[in-house]
């Protein structure tokens, strides 16, 4: 299944339009990465689909291209302080909003995979499924994505004994099991359920 164009009717008036997408609402430590992607009018979709049906590899290949490409691409953090003030969803819609307004170009619209963003003078087309509908969206899937693997390998390094360049933050097995054996680390999600029992289990050992 190929991309639908929406972007072309504003490119077809020679205005320019922003993808967005996010990578890590999910996993239990590191922040969420959101980036923003603007092409050049009438590019041709050199992505068949969204960034996770891509191996790690190819997602490299194609975040080279996608930086070659672009006429401009921001990205944003939804730091792990954030998520734990706001809520990782609040947190996530101000780093979309960051990254849009860190444009060093004018856009006409934006499109987004399920992210409402308001307050905009553009119109938002924020879209079910967007990453695997949009060609703008899916090019700052992997982006994002390659962004935020690449951050947890480098907090492997810090944190070895979480195991994050394997599963880059997600609840593994091995990483549940890396938890209940050395503690929370300081970018784990507090206020995530798992990393929440931890810390409730601590306390209540401490009280005795």
């Amino acid at each position: 299944m190929g991309f639908e164009p929406l972007e072309n009717p504003y490119w077809e008036k020679g205005l320019l339009v922003a993808g967005l997408d996010e990578a890590g609402r999910g996993p239990l430590a590191g922040p969420v990465v959101v980036a923003c992607v603007v092409l050049k009018p009438f590019t041709r979709p050199f992505l068949t689909s969204d960034s996770k049906k891509y191996s790690p590899a190819k997602r490299e290949e194609l975040f080279e291209k996608i930086i070659e490409n672009a006429l401009a691409v921001t990205v944003s953090f939804a730091t792990v302080e954030s998520i734990e003030e706001k809520n990782v969803y609040r947190a996530t819609q101000r780093a979309f909003e960051n990254a849009l307004s860190l444009l060093p170009v004018k856009v006409s619209a934006v499109f987004t995979d399920y992210m409402p963003l308001k307050g905009l003078s553009i119109p938002c087309h924020s879209l079910p499924k967007g990453d695997a509908r949009v060609f703008s969206i899916a090019t700052a899937s992997i982006v994002a994505k390659v962004i935020r693997d690449r951050l947890m390998v480098a907090y492997s390094k810090r944190y070895p004994q979480y195991g994050f360049e394997k599963h880059k933050g997600y609840p593994t097995k091995e990483h549940l099991k890396a938890l209940k054996t050395y503690g929370v680390s300081p970018i784990h999600r507090k206020n995530y359920s798992p990393i929440k029992q931890i810390l409730n289990q601590k306390r209540n050992k401490n009280l005795f």
